[in-house]
Formats: structure tokens, sequence, C-alpha cells
């Protein structure tokens, strides 16, 4: 558990959109000063209205609260790119332990002719939607304007980086960018014990909204803090892809779920690049002590991390109808262990 109280710092991005230039290279000395210190970040001044979280909530508990039945017709086995409701149970993490969870997921919606869909991309593609009014709407109003506030955020990360805020902006014409809407039941007499276990996310960069505490991210001590959600602010923590890049330099954040009794909705925006963009670590950056870690493919990286997750897909592996790009993916290397530093 927890065992002191978190200090993450809270970064303030409305530069990042028509601050003047200092107000903008102060705006990233601070995003680089989190992502070096332990990945994570509280950020405002993002300028997305209330009203998108306001209603993403709203479709959730409408959603969440069908028959279990009706929600399993956009069950995500059904889908060929990883699109729709996880129902509880379905995700088993390295520990071993199945989630207390259900979820629904998507991302960017593209239509069913799209080439890369047609292809057999196992992560691009139209998302499967429930026939549930104002559903589609206020998820996909949800996803687009956070997305775009990814966009900003990453322009802010590059500049950390010594890079043209610009650097990344070819690599977003459609990435397998995911969001989740998660719920956690009310559960009166859970034990206050770890949900999902320690891990990092995949991607870039994850932005994060939820109703109440039970994130823990691990410091630069090694040890486990709280970090409950503030008011009108955004939850951002460093993933693997963008540890990569830097060679080191900014940390994929290690952090896990704990489980607590109080019913929680939790909406996270895993930000990733286009799926077939090659990721090596950047010249002149980040750790000089060690060799540059060995590349990857984006997409083939959270597609193998993905698959080790889900029971659809391990059973899809068991009966041979697919195969996890080559070559195999070894478990990450990334973020830190409890009581052991970094990776």
């Amino acid at each position: 558990m927890a065992t002191e109280p978190a200090a993450i710092p809270n970064v303030d991005i409305g530069a990042l959109f028509d601050g003047t230039a200092s107000a903008v290279a102060s705006t990233a000395q601070a995003l680089g000063s989190a992502a070096r210190a332990n990945g994570f970040l509280y950020v405002t001044g993002h300028r997305r209205p209330p009203a998108l979280f306001d209603d993403l909530l709203a479709a959730a508990r409408g959603f969440f609260a069908q028959p279990l039945a009706e929600k399993m017709r956009v069950y995500i086995g059904n889908s060929r790119n990883h699109r729709g409701y996880v129902p509880e149970g379905e995700e088993v993490f390295a520990q071993g332990t199945k989630d207390a969870k259900e979820a629904y997921d998507c991302s960017r919606d593209l239509p069913a002719d799209d080439p890369d869909y047609l292809a057999g991309n196992p992560l691009l593609g139209p998302n499967q939607w429930p026939e549930l009014p104002g559903f589609k709407r206020a998820v996909s109003a949800y996803y687009d304007a956070t997305f775009e506030l990814g966009r900003v955020l990453l322009r802010g990360f590059a500049l950390a980086l010594g890079q043209p805020a610009d650097r990344f902006d070819p690599l977003l014409t459609k990435p397998p960018s995911q969001l989740r809407l998660i719920h956690y039941p009310h559960h009166p007499d859970a034990a206050d014990q770890p949900g999902i276990g320690a891990h990092t996310d995949y991607e870039l960069f994850t932005l994060l909204r939820s109703t109440g505490p039970g994130l823990e991210i691990m410091n630069e001590s090694g040890l486990w803090v709280d970090a409950p959600p503030l008011p009108d602010a955004y939850v951002v923590n460093i993933g693997d892809m963008l540890e990569l890049w830097s060679n080191g330099e900014f940390v994929a954040t290690t952090h896990r779920v704990r489980t607590v009794p109080q019913e929680r909705y939790s909406f996270p925006l895993f930000f990733a690049v286009d799926y077939h963009t090659p990721i090596t670590p950047m010249p002149r950056r980040g750790r000089q002590d060690r060799p540059a870690a060995a590349g990857l493919i984006a997409g083939e990286h959270l597609y193998a991390q993905t698959a080790r997750t889900f029971t659809y897909l391990q059973a899809r592996l068991a009966r041979g109808e697919l195969a996890l790009p080559q070559p195999r993916l070894e478990p990450p290397s990334f973020g830190r262990r409890p009581g052991a530093g970094k990776i």
C-alpha cells in the first residue's frame, strides 16, 4: 500500500496554446522535469470544457447499467480490431489475477473500407457501438477533444527533449490510440489490496480522468504513493514508447490500481503514434552510461503486449488464428520495480 504522500507536479499547459515563446519554453521545461523525475503529473489549463467529461460519465453509467446480455452484444471478442465490451475476468495480468472491473474499449473510428482494416491490421478500423442513444456522440466528442489535447502535450514533450515542437506531428495520421471506459463496481467488503498489478503503459503517454481514488504510482524511491484525481485536471503518465524514444531520459510510470470499496469510473486515453512507426532512442539523449536500447515498431509493441492480457486473444493464439509480431517482444523492461529503482 501507499507508504508516503504523493508529491506530484501540477503543470498548467495553457501557454502551449497561445503563450509567448518564453512561456512555452517554461511550460516545456516543467513537463520535462516531471517526465524525468517519475513520469507522472497533473495537467491543468487544458481548455477542454467540463461538459465533455460530464457527458462521457453519463454515457458510461448508462452503458454499464445495462444487463450483461445487452453489453455482450458488442463483446470485444466479436471484433477483428480489439474494440468493444470487456467483461469482468476477460483481462488476466502477469500475476495471474483476474481484474474485478468491466470496460468498453474504442479508438479512432475508421470506416469499414479503411485499407489497413481490410488488410487485417489488428488495432485499426471501426468501433463496435452499442445501440444506446447518445452514447456514440458523447464518447466520440470526448475522444476527439482529448486526442487533440494529446497532440498539444506531445509538442511540449518534444520541446523538452530538444526537438522542434512539430517533431512528431507527421506520425499522428491514424494511430491506434485507445480510449477505455472502465467501471469498477461497488465492493463494500473489498480488502485494501492491489487490483491491477504493477505495470507501465505501452504507448507514448496516458491522459486519464477518473471519479475517485485507487490509482497508485511508484516514486523515485520505489515506494507506492496515492494519485487521487483533482478537479478538472488530467492525470498524465509517460509510457514505454516515450521512455524508449528518450533513451531512458523520460521515465515510464510504474503504477497500479488499488481495490477500493466505492464504485469508480476511469477513462484513460492511451496516446500512441501510427502503427508502423519505428521507435529508436534519439541520439545524444538519455542515459549515456549504457548502450541505447533496441528499437521497436509502435503498433507491434502495443499489440504484442495487449495479446498477453486478453483471454480472447490468447484463445485465438492457441487455435492458430493469429500470430504475434515477430520477433516476439519479451516482457517490457520499462518503469521501476518496488524497492529497486529503475529496471
